[in-house]
């Protein structure tokens, strides 16, 4: 089942406070695809995040397409809102993207530690890396 759209987590977000948003963003790392054990390796994992994530990009028909991982709760719920504004995008599009932009109304380092979103811009980094390379094909 696909994440839901950025707009409708937005919908529902704005509607919350403190431990209700945590809570949100526990579940929606929940409808993370499942990330086969063999793909978290080293080569996969993001660099600089205080808990352990793992991102594996895959290309099907000029689409980029993640599969992502954390042992942290909260953390694969911040990784899956970033998931959410890219994933199965064209890979040229993702590239240009300001992710950074799109996620911005979450507010993340006004709700959740330092700890929690230092590796962000890392993972964002990493999404952006990976699409412009397969947006020049390959």
């Amino acid at each position: 089942m696909p994440l839901p759209s950025l707009d409708a987590i937005l919908d529902d977000y704005d509607l919350l406070d403190g431990e209700d948003r945590y809570r949100l963003l526990i579940d929606l790392g929940r409808e993370l695809e499942p990330m086969p054990d063999v793909l978290k390796r080293d080569a996969t994992m993001v660099r600089g995040c205080s808990a352990s994530v793992w991102l594996y990009p895959t290309v099907k028909d000029g689409r980029l397409h993640f599969l992502a991982d954390s042992n942290a709760a909260i953390t694969k719920g911040i990784v899956a809102l970033v998931l959410s504004a890219v994933q199965d995008k064209p890979a040229p599009q993702v590239a240009a993207m300001d992710i950074a932009a799109v996620l911005a109304p979450f507010e993340l380092s006004k709700h959740l530690s330092a700890n929690r979103t230092q590796g962000v811009p890392n993972m964002i980094a990493l999404v952006k890396q990976t699409a412009a390379r397969y947006a020049v094909g390959g």
